[in-house]
């Protein structure tokens, strides 16, 4: 078998919860935004996504979990800010670990795929909009 580079190619993890609920990159990529920048706002700007889509997303991974991933403050003096509490450290930690693991474990099928693309073709992507 040839080594291939598999890294153009990668499994997307998303976790699906009972009542609907799901844990993905998305939510994940927010709260690494919310650790860097302190702010819930700037966060959802990095994603260039609106503060309200940015803090019901918070909400929900709030909600989703016996312990909270984020405490945010209201503005004041130092004009609020939000940080992420040692669960939502952990459930970054957590969701990375497993991300690395599907991708050593569908190595050889990864390297599949990736021989057998078609580097010519054109890529037609689907008009729909996924929920």
């Amino acid at each position: 078998m040839t080594q291939t580079d598999t890294s153009s190619l990668h499994p997307v993890l998303r976790v699906d919860f009972p009542h609907s609920e799901r844990l993905g990159r998305g939510k994940i990529e927010l709260l690494e935004h919310i650790r860097e920048t302190g702010s819930i706002s700037a966060a959802g700007r990095a994603m260039d996504m609106s503060y309200r889509r940015a803090w019901l997303l918070v909400s929900a991974l709030n909600s989703m979990f016996k312990e909270e991933a984020v405490e945010s403050q209201r503005g004041g003096k130092q004009g609020g800010g939000a940080v992420l509490t040692p669960f939502g450290e952990a459930l970054i930690r957590q969701f990375r670990a497993m991300e690395e693991k599907a991708q050593v474990a569908l190595a050889s099928e990864l390297a599949w795929l990736q021989d057998n693309l078609n580097s010519g073709a054109a890529v037609i992507r689907d008009p729909e909009p996924r929920s």
